[in-house]
C-alpha cells in the first residue's frame, strides 16, 4: 500500500529533478568554455585539478552553475582555489537585478570585472543553501581540506544592460604564505590591517597572471 509520505517523497524528488539541471558550460582539462552568457573562454594554470560543476537554483532566484578547480599539496591540503560561476535571474523573477558598488575595476582580456578582495577563516559559518555551501561541498567531497584561513578576489563582469545576468570568477588562496595565520589580523581592525594593502596588491597580480579570459562574442 502507497502511503502519503511516500507520494509526498516522490513529489519532492520530481521537483528536485526538475529544478536541477546540467551544466552547459564544458570544460577540457584547465580550460572552461562557455557557448553563451557570456561565449567566453576560460584559461587557468596547467596545474590546477577540476573539481566538478554544480547547478541549480540559488535560493529560487537565480539560475546558478559553478565550476571548481583547486591547486593543493601532496596531503590534498588546498592553497589555490577558482571559483568560476556564471549566473541569471529566473524569468520568474524580472525585478531583480545585481548591484555591485566596488569603485574598482580590471580589465582581463577585453572585458571589465568588478573587483572586491577579502580574507575569511575557514570557520565562518556558511549560509545554508548558498554557492559557498556548494562550492565547498565539491571540495570536500573529492577530499580536499580548507586551510584555516584564505584571502579572496572577486571578478565580476555584468553582461546585460539590465543586470541579470553575470560571470563571476573567484581566485582564493591559503592565506598561510603570507605569515599570517589568521585572518582577523588582516581584517578592518586587526592589528596588521596596515599591510595588507602590500599583500593584496600581490593577490590581485598573481590573480590577473594566472586567468585568462577570451571574450569570443566578437
Amino acid at each position: 500500500m502507497i502511503t502519503f509520505r511516500q507520494i509526498a517523497l516522490a513529489i519532492l524528488l520530481c521537483t528536485v529533478a526538475v529544478a536541477q539541471k546540467a551544466p552547459e558550460r564544458n570544460v577540457k582539462g584547465n580550460v572552461i568554455t562557455s557557448q553563451l552568457d557570456p561565449k567566453v573562454r576560460i584559461e587557468l594554470p596547467k596545474s590546477v585539478r577540476y573539481v566538478g560543476a554544480d547547478r541549480w537554483v540559488l535560493f529560487g532566484i537565480a539560475d546558478c552553475e559553478l565550476h571548481a578547480f583547486v591547486e593543493a599539496d601532496p596531503q590534498n591540503n588546498l592553497q589555490r582555489l577558482y571559483w568560476v560561476q556564471f549566473e541569471s535571474y529566473v524569468p520568474e523573477k524580472p525585478d531583480l537585478s545585481h548591484h555591485y558598488n566596488s569603485p574598482r575595476h580590471a580589465t582581463l582580456g577585453s572585458m571589465d570585472f568588478y573587483v572586491d578582495t577579502w580574507v575569511r577563516a575557514s570557520r565562518t559559518p556558511i549560509d545554508p543553501g548558498s554557492d559557498r555551501e556548494h562550492i565547498e561541498a565539491l571540495i570536500r567531497a573529492k577530499g580536499y581540506k580548507m586551510p584555516p584561513g584564505m584571502m579572496y578576489l572577486r571578478l565580476v563582469h555584468l553582461l546585460d544592460p539590465q543586470k541579470r545576468k553575470e560571470l563571476m570568477i573567484i581566485y582564493g588562496e591559503d592565506l598561510a604564505p603570507t605569515g599570517f595565520t589568521s585572518s582577523a589580523d588582516l581584517d578592518k581592525d586587526g592589528k596588521a590591517n596596515d599591510q595588507w594593502p602590500a599583500i593584496e596588491k600581490s593577490l590581485i597580480e598573481r590573480a590577473q597572471k594566472n586567468i585568462a579570459v577570451h571574450d569570443r562574442s566578437k
